[in-house]
């Protein structure tokens, strides 16, 4: 029989922040994520210099789930068209999930108005990364113009997303035909 570690106080704050922050948004108080992890607030700051870094580690922790989660592995060889449903039907699939409330990196971007908090660099670095995937994409598969391809699917990403995640739409059979659409407008292959 193997024995798990229980997590550190550390991790069970990471864990407290990301899951409260996605459902609650970044307003929620240290004392509730202190709670949620079963940590003090002296402990809290003795880890984290402050509730924004926390939330920072937090997004920044789950930005390895996002990408595995979200794009196709590196060594994949299907093409770039293919590549790039990869991801809406991943996104299709996450937004199937009731708990599911848009993508987390999205909600910071719109909640945190300076863009020198914590979070806010990571969200955007984040948001950066798949809409460079989109142009590296793009440019694999001959795009016409690969930084409007890329610009346009992350509008339809964090528009499908958002709809999702406040419950306004399903996504089924409505992302991938958008996102097709604009490929062949693109004349990507």
């Amino acid at each position: 029989m193997t024995t798990q570690a229980k997590p550190t106080p550390r991790e069970r704050l990471l864990q407290a922040a990301s899951t409260l922050a996605y459902r609650e948004g970044l307003g929620v108080g240290v004392e509730a994520l202190c709670k949620a992890a079963g940590v003090s607030k002296r402990s809290m700051y003795q880890l984290f210099k402050s509730k924004d870094d926390l939330l920072a580690a937090s997004l920044e922790r789950r930005a390895a789930y996002y990408a595995v989660h979200l794009l196709p592995e590196a060594g994949d060889r299907r093409s770039a068209r293919e590549r790039i449903l990869h991801v809406f039907e991943q996104l299709e699939s996450q937004a199937g999930a009731p708990e599911f409330k848009g993508c987390a990196y999205l909600a910071v971007q719109i909640e945190v108005h300076d863009h020198s908090h914590p979070a806010s660099r990571v969200a955007h670095r984040v948001k950066g990364n798949l809409t460079a995937f989109f142009r590296a994409e793009a440019e694999q598969g001959g795009a016409s113009d690969p930084e409007l391809l890329a610009r346009q699917l992350m509008v339809v990403f964090d528009g499908a997303g958002a709809r999702a995640g406040i419950g306004a739409d399903r996504l089924t059979g409505l992302v991938a035909p958008t996102v097709a659409t604009l490929l062949d407008a693109a004349d990507l292959r």
